[in-house]
């Protein structure tokens, strides 16, 4: 049987974040499913560092199609869940159905992947990081130590069913890691 993989974002996803581990959970065979706040066309955002920036900049990017809504998603009938980062985190935090969603992951101890800004889903569900171990974009750290959670300066850290890293570069032994976790 197929494992299902649930993406929970939003607008404003950074691109790569959303698309690498959609693709590559595809090319797996994996079910996966984008959910969102609503079901409509996400708009993506390109993030990338430039020398004359001391922050990230960021740019239009891809259309993406969210197939659910987290109002219809059932975590149960999913085998592990993936929180890409950008602007969506922040936002989709506050949408009441989030909460036990991802909470659901946790407390049956299937794989998270978060990576970037998507460590800013994980302050709903802080009682599930204390004491834990991940990493985070460097500016997401206040976040992450909120939580109770270690921060690592690592740009990939795997701490039990966490999989974390920093940003997009990091993708390829991100996905790595939580392919490993989910198979």
């Amino acid at each position: 049987m197929s494992k299902k993989v649930l993406i929970v974002t939003g607008d404003a996803v950074e691109a790569l974040e959303v698309f690498y581990p959609y693709y590559r959970c595809l090319e797996e065979g994996f079910e996966t499913v984008i959910a969102a706040p609503t079901v409509k066309t996400l708009h993506t955002v390109c993030h990338d560092f430039e020398a004359h920036s001391e922050t990230y900049t960021e740019k239009p990017a891809y259309q993406l199609p969210a197939h659910t809504s987290f109002a219809e998603i059932n975590p149960e009938g999913f085998d592990a869940l993936i929180i890409p980062g950008g602007r969506a985190p922040e936002h989709i935090r506050l949408n009441e159905h989030l909460k036990p969603i991802v909470a659901h992951f946790f407390e049956a101890n299937k794989p998270v992947a978060a990576i970037c800004h998507g460590s800013q889903v994980l302050t709903v569900v802080r009682e599930y990081l204390a004491g834990r171990e991940m990493t985070a974009y460097q500016a997401c750290r206040p976040d992450v130590e909120a939580c109770g959670a270690i921060y690592q300066t690592d740009t990939l850290h795997v701490d039990g069913n966490l999989v974390s890293g920093h940003a997009w570069p990091d993708l390829p032994g991100f996905m790595r890691e939580f392919l490993k976790l989910l198979r």
